[in-house]
C-alpha cells in the first residue's frame, strides 16, 4: 500500500474530527501527516499494549494546537483510543481535549499546547534518558536505550523559552534527542516571514546541533533518509527541517492561515477527499490502513525482547536491577521514613538559628544520601540558592553519571526540562532561583501542577528581607501566585525544622508540584513538642498557646513567625491571651477535616493578625474582614533588611499595636 494513503488516513481523521467538533486545528497534522506516518511506522519503539513500556521512544507533540494528529496516530496503531473517542474531540470529559493533556489519554507523553514546552519537555526526557542510561546501562546491557522525538513549529521556534532548551541541548549533546520543525510559513496572522526572518537552521547549527536542512516533508524516502541521519548521530541532537504545506491536501485553503486553526467546511473536505482519492465517509478507515498502522504486535515483541534483555541485566546485578524497577515505579526506599523522621527529631533537638535556605541544604546533605533519584539544580545561583550538597556531581556533555544540572540564567527552560524529567521517570527533580524569578518560570509551573507531575522548585531570598537589590529582586505577590494555584503545595517554613518537614513533604509528593519558599536572613528555631513536630505536616499548627481560651490569633510564615511570638509574649505580659499559629502550608492546613481546622483556628476567635512579608490581600481567608493583615500592599525598596522591616511595619511595636486595635 502507497505510503501516502496511509498518512491520508491521519489527514482524513484530523480534518473530520475539527470538522465535528467546529473547533480545532486541521492545518498541522494535515501538513506533518506523512512525517508522522514514516516517524511511526518505521522508527518509533513503542508499545500500544503497554504505554508505560520503560525503555520505550518518547513522542511529544510540541505544537499541541495539532492535536488529533497526535490522537488519529494513537487510534491508528492500537493504543486504547477509539473511534468514538475522536468523534468526541473537544467535548467535555472526553480522552480527546483541544490540546493533548498528559493523563486522559494513553501514550500522552505530555501536556502540550503552550507553544515552546513541549520541545523543552522533551529536552528533559532526553536528558533523563542519558542520565538513567549512565547510572544503569553496563557492558553489554543497554537496558536504557531510547531516543526522544519531538514535532514543533515556527510558533515553538518564536518562544524565548526554545532558545533556552535547545541551546542547552546542543551544550550537552544530547544525541537521542530528535526535533522535527515544521516549516510551513505559516502562523495565525499570516506568512511569518513578516515576523519570523531567522535562519533557522543557522541558529541551531551555532547551538551545536546536528542539523540536516530542506528535507522535503511530504517525501517518505527524504524523511526517512533524514530519521536515518538523525539517529545516526549520537553526539548531537538533530534538527531535521520539514518544507511541509500547511493543511496538505486541502485544494483551495493549504499553505494558508485559513486551514491553521478552524474547521476546513463541509465543502472543501468534500473536495480534500477527492483531490487525496479518500473515498471513504468520516470517520471510516478501511480494515487493510488499520492493519499497516497496527503496532500491537510489533510493539509487544519489541518489548519482550526488552524484557529478556532486562532480565539477563537483573541475573548479573540483581541490586542494580532492584533500584532501577524501585526508582522507574516512583517508590521510596524501604528506609526513607524512619531516617527522614530521625533527621527531623534531631534538627529539633539540637536548635540552630540559620537561613532557611541553609536549613535547606542541610536537608538536602541528609536526604541526598538516601536518594539516588534526586536530580538538582539552579538557573545559575546554585551559591545563592544553596542547592549543592556534599554527593553533588554535575552533569556534562562527556559525563552524564551525575545527579546535578547547571541550567544557566534560565529559569522558564529549566522549570520546563524538570517537567519533561519527572514525566520521562526515574528521578525526583528539583530545581531552584529567587522567589521573585519564578516570575519568568511561572507558566512552567502551572502545567507541572495542570499535569501534576512532582516538580520541587527551591525559591530562595523570599521577601523584602533580602534587602539591597531592592523591588527588582524581592518578592512581594509571587507568594499569593503560587498559593491560588491549583495543584500546587507551597512552603514557607519558619526554621530548620519546618524547612526538614518541607522538604519531606515534597519527595513523597507524587500528584503535583511542590514550592519551597526559603530566606536568605537567618531565623530563630522555635520551641516544639513531638506533637507539634508531627503537626508541621499538616500545614498549621498552635506554636505558642496561652493559659486560657484565645483572646488573639496570631497567624504567620517564615521570618514574621519569629516576629509573632515576641509580639505575643509582650501581650502576654499585659494579660491577653494570645495564640500563636504558624502557618507554613496553607493549602496543606485547608485539607485538613475540619476538626482540625477548628483545633488550630476556632471559629468563636475573630480577632485575628496575619503577618506575612508578601502581599497582604491573600490573608484575608484566614482573618475574615474584620481582623488585620501587617503585609505588603506596595513594591519593596532597597536598603538594609532591617530598615526594610521597620519601615513596612515588621516590628514587635506595630504588631502590637495592630492587636489591641483590633482587641478594643
Amino acid at each position: 500500500m502507497e505510503r501516502k494513503q496511509l498518512a491520508n488516513a491521519v489527514r482524513a481523521l484530523a480534518m473530520d474530527g475539527v470538522q465535528k467538533a467546529n473547533s480545532g486545528h486541521p492545518g498541522a497534522p494535515m501538513g506533518m501527516a506523512d512525517i508522522a506516518e514514516v516517524l511511526w511506522r518505521s522508527h518509533m519503539n513503542h508499545n500500544p499494549q503497554n504505554p508505560d513500556w520503560a525503555d520505550r521512544d518518547r513522542f511529544v507533540l510540541s505544537n499541541g494546537h495539532g492535536s488529533m494528529l497526535l490522537y488519529s496516530l494513537l487510534h491508528l496503531t492500537g493504543y486504547d483510543l477509539s473511534i468514538d473517542d475522536l468523534k468526541n474531540f473537544r467535548q467535555l470529559h472526553s480522552k480527546t481535549p483541544g490540546h493533548p493533556e498528559y493523563g486522559y489519554a494513553p501514550g500522552i507523553e505530555t501536556t502540550t499546547g503552550p507553544l515552546g514546552q513541549g520541545i523543552t519537555n522533551a529536552v528533559g526526557m532526553a536528558m533523563a534518558e542519558r542520565a538513567l542510561a549512565a547510572q544503569f546501562n553496563k557492558d553489554g546491557h543497554d537496558i536504557v536505550d531510547h531516543f526522544t522525538y519531538a514535532f514543533m513549529g515556527d510558533g515553538c521556534l518564536m518562544e524565548g523559552i526554545s532558545h533556552e532548551a535547545c541551546s542547552l541541548a546542543g551544550t550537552l549533546g544530547l544525541g537521542k534527542l530528535v526535533a522535527f520543525w515544521d516549516d510551513n510559513g505559516i502562523s495565525i496572522d499570516g506568512e511569518v516571514e513578516g515576523w519570523f526572518a531567522d535562519d533557522t537552521p543557522k541558529r541551531f547549527e551555532a547551538y551545536g546541533w546536528h542539523v540536516i536542512p530542506a528535507v522535503d516533508g511530504h517525501d517518505p524516502e527524504a524523511i526517512n533518509e533524514a530519521i536515518k541521519a538523525a539517529k545516526a548521530e549520537t553526539d548531537k541532537p538533530t534538527l531535521i527541517c520539514c518544507k511541509t504545506v500547511i493543511g496538505f491536501g486541502s485544494p483551495n485553503k493549504s499553505g494558508s492561515h485559513d486551514c491553521h486553526g478552524a474547521p476546513l467546511g463541509h465543502d472543501e473536505i468534500a473536495a480534500a477527499r477527492e483531490f487525496l482519492g479518500w473515498k471513504y465517509e468520516p470517520f471510516e478507515i478501511p480494515s487493510e490502513i488499520y492493519a499497516e498502522w497496527d503496532a500491537k504486535e510489533i510493539g509487544t515483541a519489541k518489548e519482550k525482547a526488552w524484557n529478556e534483555k532486562f532480565a539477563a541485566y537483573a541475573a548479573e546485578y540483581p541490586e542494580l536491577a532492584a533500584e532501577f524497577k524501585r526508582r522507574v515505579n516512583g517508590d521510596l526506599p524501604a528506609e526513607w521514613e524512619a531516617q527522614a523522621n530521625a533527621f527531623i527529631a534531631e534538627l529539633q533537638a539540637n536548635p540552630a538559628s540559620i537561613a532557611s535556605r541553609k536549613a535547606s541544604q542541610n536537608t538536602l546533605e541528609a536526604f541526598g544520601k538516601l536518594l539516588p533519584e534526586f536530580m538538582g539544580g539552579s538557573a545559575d545561583l546554585a551559591p545563592s540558592n544553596l542547592t549543592m550538597w556534599s554527593g553533588s556531581k554535575s552533569l556534562t556533555r562527556e559525563d552524564f553519571s551525575g545527579n546535578y544540572i547547571h541550567y544557566g540564567v534560565r529559569e522558564f527552560g529549566m522549570t520546563a526540562i524538570m517537567n519533561g524529567i519527572a514525566l520521562h521517570g526515574g528521578f525526583v527533580p528539583y530545581g531552584a532561583t529567587f522567589l521573585m524569578f519564578m516570575e519568568y518560570a511561572r507558566n512552567a509551573m502551572r502545567m507541572a501542577a495542570l499535569m501534576k507531575v512532582q516538580n520541587i522548585q527551591v525559591y530562595t531570598h523570599d521577601s523584602i528581607g533580602l534587602g539591597e537589590d531592592g523591588p527588582t529582586h524581592q518578592p512581594v505577590e509571587q507568594m499569593a501566585s503560587l498559593r491560588v494555584t491549583p495543584n500546587m503545595s507551597t512552603w514557607r517554613p519558619c526554621d530548620q525544622v519546618e524547612s526538614a518537614v518541607a522538604w519531606k513533604y515534597a519527595i513523597e509528593r507524587k500528584d503535583g508540584p511542590t514550592s519551597l519558599i526559603f530566606s536568605r536572613q537567618n531565623l530563630a528555631q522555635q520551641e516544639r513538642d513531638a506533637e507539634q513536630v508531627a503537626n508541621i505536616a499538616k500545614g498549621a499548627y498552635v506554636l505558642k498557646d496561652c493559659a486560657g481560651k484565645p483572646e488573639l490569633i496570631f497567624i504567620a510564615t517564615g521570618s514574621e513567625v519569629e516576629l509573632a511570638v515576641e509580639a505575643a509574649a509582650k501581650l502576654t505580659e499585659e494579660g491577653k491571651q494570645v495564640r500563636v499559629v504558624s502557618m507554613p502550608s496553607t493549602d496543606l492546613f485547608d485539607a485538613q477535616d475540619a476538626a482540625y481546622r477548628e483545633s488550630v483556628l476556632p471559629s468563636y476567635v475573630t480577632a485575628r493578625v496575619a503577618i506575612e512579608a508578601g502581599i497582604a490581600d491573600y490573608w484575608y481567608k484566614y482573618v475574615g474582614l474584620n481582623g488585620r493583615i501587617i503585609g505588603m500592599t506596595t513594591f519593596g525598596e532597597s536598603a538594609p533588611a532591617g530598615e526594610l522591616f521597620k519601615q513596612f511595619g515588621f516590628t514587635v511595636e506595630n504588631v502590637v499595636k495592630k492587636a489591641k486595635e483590633i482587641l478594643a
